[in-house]
């Protein structure tokens, strides 16, 4: 099994779409055997997809990801475990064990369908991008 973490600074990326670099963990018997980070090389949004497909992956591990890029790792047969937030090594660790906190229903609603409206605000702030501040998370 390989699950991909968004990556940055050893924590888990908050914006899917605007990841720079996945940490790939490959996975036999419970345990991690082997870890990569690789640079996604400007790919965004539904591309990352077809990018990990490539790479074999089977689970993704992210902060806030938009509705067409859930739909694209679905189409890809990759499960989604969004709304993580914190170390991408101790998210995989408690995945493995069972104890991962995610969200499954975690979209990032600023691609169009709330703008203008005043949402919950579990987005955090949209000028800083959705990205570095890590309250995309819906905690």
């Amino acid at each position: 099994m390989k699950i991909a973490v968004t990556y940055e600074n050893g924590e888990v990326f908050q914006h899917f779409g605007h990841t720079e670099q996945f940490k790939i963990y490959e996975i036999e018997d419970g345990k991690i055997i082997s870890q990569e980070i690789t640079d996604t090389n400007g790919s965004g949004h539904g591309a990352l997809a077809g990018f990990l497909k490539e790479r074999s992956v089977d689970a993704l591990i992210c902060g806030g990801i938009g509705g067409g890029a859930k739909a694209a790792l679905a189409e890809a047969g990759i499960q989604l475990y969004g709304g993580v937030s914190g170390k991408a090594d101790d998210a995989v660790q408690a995945f493995l064990s069972g104890t991962l906190s995610y969200n499954p229903d975690v979209a990032c609603s600023h691609h169009g369908e709330h703008h203008g409206e005043h949402h919950d605000g579990s987005c955090g702030s949209h000028k800083e991008g959705c990205g570095h501040h890590g309250s995309c998370s819906g905690h």
